[in-house]
């Protein structure tokens, strides 16, 4: 498989079948612009295809997993219906495609982790977390709904009480209280995150190949009734609120590094 046409994911075979990714923006903690929220939807597909490959962990460069959306795409898609359109494409096959491969993937989160690259972290089979890390959805802020992942996993892994809390307030969760939670499997000193997250992917990828990879494929069936029934239904309200004078002004917030003045919080509507 020749992975060189990606240009913002690393791609390091390592032995035993495991590959290291790495999200390759550190300059702007791994946001993600149009070109990486592709590779994101399709790395999976290649993976999957790729028989030298068991096991996959993924991180980011630098001291962020993910920043989430960049502003640029932000900006572009803001009343775009062909932007819009691509991006709820690629979306949909981030998660679904992590959902479908069937070879496990490791996240091993360094830092900071939000939208896009929240759904990333999160939907890894396994997900062990620096102390360091941090996690909010950040939709809400923006002024958009929460889509993406989070209708399909928060609940089955927080319960709803806790997934309605943090996904319509955005409050930011540290790594002690993700633990805590049941949002990620583990955490781990930021020196020991690396060694454990491959210790972890050897242990799966000298393990039985079958056995784990139908484990997943079993598990994973709770993620797909929570993708047919729900995934579809909120990516496309996020979208549609690329359409509405919210997101302008959670954008303009955000860049100004302000509280938001939502005019829907003006109107009640």
């Amino acid at each position: 498989m020749d992975y060189s046409a990606y240009q913002h994911l690393l791609v390091d075979k390592k032995e035993d079948g495991i590959v290291l990714l790495t999200i390759n923006r550190p300059e702007t903690l791994n946001s993600t612009n149009f070109r990486l929220h592709y590779e994101l939807s399709r790395i999976w597909l290649d993976l999957a295809e790729d028989s030298e490959v068991r096991v996959a962990v993924i991180t980011g460069a630098g001291r962020a997993f993910s920043a989430g959306g960049d502003f640029e795409v932000v900006e572009k898609s803001m009343g775009n219906l062909e932007v819009v359109a691509q991006t709820m494409r690629e979306a949909r096959d981030i998660v679904h495609n992590m959902i479908n491969c069937d070879k496990p993937i490791i996240s091993a989160i360094n830092g900071v982790a939000v939208g896009a690259g929240l759904a990333v972290a999160l939907l890894a089979d396994i997900s062990i977390a620096s102390e360091n890390a941090r996690f909010t959805d950040g939709h809400t802020r923006l002024g958009v709904a929460a889509g993406d992942h989070a209708a399909v996993i928060w609940p089955l892994l927080v319960g709803m009480a806790k997934a309605k809390y943090y996904l319509l307030t955005c409050d930011m969760l540290d790594a002690k209280e993700a633990e805590r939670i049941g949002l990620v499997s583990m955490v781990v000193p930021h020196e020991q995150l690396m060694p454990k997250a491959m210790e972890v992917a050897r242990k799966l990828a000298t393990g039985a190949q079958q056995a784990i990879r139908w484990t997943k494929h079993s598990l994973n069936q709770w993620l797909r009734m929570a993708a047919i029934t729900s995934f579809d239904y909120s990516l496309a309200l996020e979208m549609l609120g690329f359409f509405g004078p919210d997101v302008r002004e959670g954008l303009r917030a955000l860049q100004e590094r302000r509280p938001p003045l939502f005019p829907s919080a003006r109107t009640g509507t």
